[in-house]
């Protein structure tokens, strides 16, 4: 990468919930940015995944484990293996740090 990117830009861009854009890669993981509305599908990967609540709110249903609000700055890991969804009433914008092979929807 060698501009900076702009998330409100490519927020924009976004078609719709549940779409991602690699934004940048970092080491041996990627950036991604996704629009969230509604309910993701429960799954899992496994390795960790970090979300970053970039924008509006959401929250992480986790199997066996009370929900975790997100909010705007707020920042939480997902542990590889843990059975997961974001779900978000309203449309809210998540960034995203994981494997480039990691499956959006899981294994």
């Amino acid at each position: 990468m060698t501009v900076a990117v702009s998330v409100p830009e490519v927020i924009a861009t976004l078609p719709g919930p549940w779409q991602q854009r690699q934004l940048a890669e970092v080491n041996d993981a990627v950036v991604r940015l996704a629009q969230l509305h509604g309910e993701c599908p429960w799954h899992y990967h496994d390795e960790d995944e970090l979300f970053l609540c970039w924008d509006g709110t959401f929250r992480l249903e986790l199997e066996g484990r009370e929900p975790v609000v997100m909010t705007p700055g707020s920042v939480f890991v997902v542990p590889r293996g843990l059975r997961h969804r974001p779900v978000a009433d309203e449309p809210a914008h998540a960034l995203m740090v994981e494997k480039p092979e990691t499956k959006q929807f899981g294994n």
